[in-house]
């Protein structure tokens, strides 16, 4: 695994998923690692029988891949040093599936992602990300707890 060439940190634009960011920073400037900055666009949950809403969905999930990159660029230049080589990657679907198969396709050395997120029931029906990403990532993965404060 080491020395660390490519890191993957995927984020929900969380105050906590930038706690991961900060060490993500850190291994990418200790080992000159490139960086991919990762966000996944959670599908649409089923539209409920009825009258069909005025959106176009496809429009709809346009603006918030432009609305997503445009959000990962502002961290790009804002929160990550000039010095680390990144790559900017917006995609759809499941967040722990894609961090996953984003970290295998692209040979990530090392993803470093937060735990904070759902609590209490909503976590029991809709599980962990991070949690998901321990167990199935094919890749070391590094959890970053969210701040005493955030939890």
């Amino acid at each position: 695994m080491l020395p660390l060439k490519k890191i993957l940190f995927p984020t929900d634009f969380s105050e906590p998923s930038y706690e991961a960011l900060k060490v993500a920073n850190e291994l990418a400037l200790e080992f000159s690692a490139e960086m991919t900055v990762l966000h996944v666009i959670h599908p649409f949950p089923a539209v409920p029988a009825g009258p069909v809403p005025a959106y176009n969905f496809a429009d709809v999930l346009r603006e918030m891949e432009v609305s997503a990159t445009k959000s990962l660029q502002e961290i790009s230049g804002d929160r990550i040093p000039e010095t680390i080589e990144k790559e900017i990657v917006v995609v759809h679907g499941n967040p722990a599936g894609e961090i996953v198969r984003i970290a295998a396709d692209r040979k990530v050395d090392l993803i470093v992602i937060a735990t904070h997120g759902l609590t209490g029931w909503r976590r029991l029906v809709f599980g962990s990300v991070a949690e998901r990403v321990v167990r199935e990532a094919r890749r070391p993965v590094l959890t970053v707890p969210a701040p005493e404060e955030e939890k």
